[in-house]
């Protein structure tokens, strides 16, 4: 019979630096990447704009699957 050891990570705060920052927030991973994802704003274009975009992704994505596109370190290396 096999048995399972259960390990225990212990985090500790100091009560000073809560005191002193105004609290702690425990947040699960999922939780937090959610509330990041939520604070950035969503835009929606519309009309002709919109088009221009969609198309202009479109073609992007085209180039990346065709293995046309490069990765560059700064805008200096476009040239």
């Amino acid at each position: 019979m096999a048995t399972q050891i259960a390990a225990k990570k212990i985090v500790s705060i100091s009560k000073s630096q809560v005191d002193k920052k105004g609290g702690i927030v425990v947040l699960s991973l999922k939780e937090y990447q959610k509330l990041c994802e939520r604070a950035v704003p969503t835009y929606y274009l519309k009309g002709e704009k919109a088009c221009e975009l969609d198309k202009l992704v479109a073609e992007g994505l085209a180039e990346y699957s065709k293995g046309r596109c490069k990765k560059v370190k700064s805008l200096s290396d476009l040239d």
